[in-house]
Protein backbone atom coordinates (compact mmCIF):
# COMPACT_ATOMS: atom_id res chain seq x y z
CA UNK A 1 0.00 0.00 0.00
CA UNK A 2 1.42 3.18 -1.19
CA UNK A 3 0.86 6.38 0.71
CA UNK A 4 0.47 10.05 -0.95
CA UNK A 5 2.60 12.61 -0.33
CA UNK A 6 1.05 15.61 0.60
CA UNK A 7 2.04 18.32 -2.43
CA UNK A 8 4.45 21.04 -1.32
CA UNK A 9 5.29 24.22 -2.57
CA UNK A 10 8.22 24.65 -5.14
CA UNK A 11 11.43 25.03 -3.84
CA UNK A 12 12.93 28.25 -5.23
CA UNK A 13 11.67 31.45 -4.91
CA UNK A 14 11.63 34.65 -7.79
CA UNK A 15 14.68 36.88 -7.07
CA UNK A 16 14.47 39.20 -4.45
CA UNK A 17 14.85 42.23 -7.71
CA UNK A 18 11.91 41.14 -8.89
CA UNK A 19 9.95 43.35 -6.41
CA UNK A 20 11.38 46.46 -7.99
CA UNK A 21 10.14 45.01 -11.38
CA UNK A 22 6.46 44.06 -10.17
CA UNK A 23 7.01 47.92 -8.74
CA UNK A 24 8.15 49.48 -11.59
CA UNK A 25 5.32 47.76 -13.84
CA UNK A 26 2.94 49.41 -11.17
CA UNK A 27 4.73 53.14 -11.94
CA UNK A 28 3.74 52.11 -15.50
CA UNK A 29 0.44 51.36 -14.80
CA UNK A 30 -0.38 54.82 -13.09
CA UNK A 31 0.71 56.39 -16.11
CA UNK A 32 -1.06 54.80 -18.76
CA UNK A 33 -3.99 54.87 -16.10
CA UNK A 34 -3.65 58.19 -14.36
CA UNK A 35 -2.10 60.36 -17.24
CA UNK A 36 -4.65 60.66 -19.84
CA UNK A 37 -6.89 61.52 -16.88
CA UNK A 38 -4.49 64.43 -15.63
CA UNK A 39 -4.42 65.66 -18.85
CA UNK A 40 -7.69 65.63 -19.55
CA UNK A 41 -7.91 67.95 -16.16
CA UNK A 42 -5.58 70.22 -17.01
CA UNK A 43 -7.40 70.66 -20.53
CA UNK A 44 -10.86 70.92 -19.59
CA UNK A 45 -10.97 71.56 -16.18
CA UNK A 46 -13.47 69.26 -14.35
CA UNK A 47 -12.96 68.50 -11.09
CA UNK A 48 -14.37 65.19 -11.16
CA UNK A 49 -11.64 64.48 -13.32
CA UNK A 50 -8.96 65.79 -11.03
CA UNK A 51 -10.40 63.45 -8.80
CA UNK A 52 -10.23 60.27 -10.35
CA UNK A 53 -6.97 60.82 -10.86
CA UNK A 54 -6.43 61.07 -7.12
CA UNK A 55 -8.30 57.83 -6.52
CA UNK A 56 -6.28 56.31 -9.53
CA UNK A 57 -2.81 56.88 -8.23
CA UNK A 58 -4.33 56.13 -4.85
CA UNK A 59 -4.93 52.91 -5.61
CA UNK A 60 -2.22 51.95 -8.08
CA UNK A 61 0.14 53.12 -5.00
CA UNK A 62 -1.35 51.17 -2.79
CA UNK A 63 -1.03 48.38 -5.20
CA UNK A 64 2.77 48.99 -5.64
CA UNK A 65 3.43 48.66 -2.25
CA UNK A 66 1.34 45.69 -0.85
CA UNK A 67 1.12 43.28 -3.88
CA UNK A 68 4.89 43.39 -4.93
CA UNK A 69 5.93 41.63 -1.49
CA UNK A 70 3.35 38.93 -1.61
CA UNK A 71 4.14 38.35 -5.46
CA UNK A 72 7.80 37.72 -4.14
CA UNK A 73 6.44 35.68 -0.68
CA UNK A 74 3.89 32.86 -3.09
CA UNK A 75 6.08 32.66 -6.30
CA UNK A 76 7.97 29.75 -6.66
CA UNK A 77 8.97 27.09 -9.17
CA UNK A 78 11.32 23.72 -9.27
CA UNK A 79 12.36 21.86 -11.87
CA UNK A 80 13.00 18.01 -11.33
CA UNK A 81 13.63 14.87 -13.71
CA UNK A 82 10.41 14.37 -13.86
CA UNK A 83 8.23 17.94 -14.02
CA UNK A 84 8.20 21.57 -14.07
CA UNK A 85 6.37 23.04 -10.89
CA UNK A 86 5.77 26.55 -10.56
CA UNK A 87 2.58 28.65 -8.08
CA UNK A 88 1.90 32.07 -9.03
CA UNK A 89 -1.07 34.12 -8.28
CA UNK A 90 -1.98 36.35 -5.03
CA UNK A 91 -5.71 37.00 -5.33
CA UNK A 92 -6.24 33.30 -7.53
CA UNK A 93 -2.90 30.92 -6.81
CA UNK A 94 -2.06 29.01 -9.32
CA UNK A 95 -0.61 25.41 -9.41
CA UNK A 96 1.00 23.85 -12.60
CA UNK A 97 2.70 20.84 -13.11
CA UNK A 98 4.42 19.89 -16.64
CA UNK A 99 5.62 16.94 -16.72
CA UNK A 100 9.17 16.87 -18.60
CA UNK A 101 7.78 14.37 -21.33
CA UNK A 102 5.04 17.03 -22.45
CA UNK A 103 7.79 20.04 -22.79
CA UNK A 104 7.68 21.12 -26.55
CA UNK A 105 10.20 24.26 -26.04
CA UNK A 106 11.33 26.31 -23.78
CA UNK A 107 12.02 30.42 -24.22
CA UNK A 108 13.98 32.89 -22.49
CA UNK A 109 12.46 36.77 -22.23
CA UNK A 110 14.18 39.46 -21.02
CA UNK A 111 12.14 42.86 -21.46
CA UNK A 112 13.51 46.45 -20.94
CA UNK A 113 12.23 46.85 -17.19
CA UNK A 114 13.57 43.20 -16.39
CA UNK A 115 16.68 43.74 -18.07
CA UNK A 116 17.24 47.01 -16.21
CA UNK A 117 17.44 44.83 -13.14
CA UNK A 118 19.20 42.19 -14.33
CA UNK A 119 15.97 40.00 -14.79
CA UNK A 120 14.26 37.16 -17.07
CA UNK A 121 12.05 34.91 -17.79
CA UNK A 122 11.05 31.55 -18.79
CA UNK A 123 8.70 30.38 -20.73
CA UNK A 124 7.82 26.97 -20.59
CA UNK A 125 5.36 25.25 -23.86
CA UNK A 126 3.61 22.19 -23.22
CA UNK A 127 1.57 20.07 -25.06
CA UNK A 128 -1.19 20.70 -23.08
CA UNK A 129 -4.53 22.74 -23.63
CA UNK A 130 -3.88 24.62 -20.58
CA UNK A 131 -0.99 27.04 -22.02
CA UNK A 132 2.73 27.17 -21.48
CA UNK A 133 4.01 27.63 -17.93
CA UNK A 134 6.11 30.40 -17.12
CA UNK A 135 8.70 31.44 -14.43
CA UNK A 136 9.10 35.09 -13.69
CA UNK A 137 11.14 37.17 -12.11
CA UNK A 138 14.68 35.22 -12.27
CA UNK A 139 17.78 36.76 -12.29
CA UNK A 140 19.00 36.57 -15.38
CA UNK A 141 21.88 34.56 -15.18
CA UNK A 142 19.61 32.17 -13.42
CA UNK A 143 17.03 31.76 -16.23
CA UNK A 144 19.85 30.96 -18.72
CA UNK A 145 20.68 28.53 -16.57
CA UNK A 146 17.56 27.10 -15.76
CA UNK A 147 16.54 27.24 -19.96
CA UNK A 148 19.49 25.00 -20.18
CA UNK A 149 18.94 22.77 -17.87
CA UNK A 150 15.42 22.11 -19.19
CA UNK A 151 16.54 21.57 -22.59
CA UNK A 152 19.09 19.21 -21.60
CA UNK A 153 16.80 18.03 -19.19
CA UNK A 154 13.81 17.47 -21.92
CA UNK A 155 16.48 16.01 -24.51
CA UNK A 156 17.33 13.00 -22.58
CA UNK A 157 13.39 12.33 -21.72
CA UNK A 158 12.05 9.62 -24.07
CA UNK A 159 8.38 11.12 -25.37
CA UNK A 160 6.93 12.74 -28.38
CA UNK A 161 5.55 16.22 -26.26
CA UNK A 162 2.33 15.54 -27.42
Amino acid sequence: MSVALPLRPPAHQASPRAVHWWRLRAGLLLVVLGGPQVVLWWLIGAGWLGWTALVTAGLVAGYGLVVPPLLYRIHRWEVTDQAVYTLSGWLVREWRIAPISRVQTVDTEHGPLQQLLGLGSVTVTTASARGAVKITGLAAADAAELARTLTETTQATAGDAT
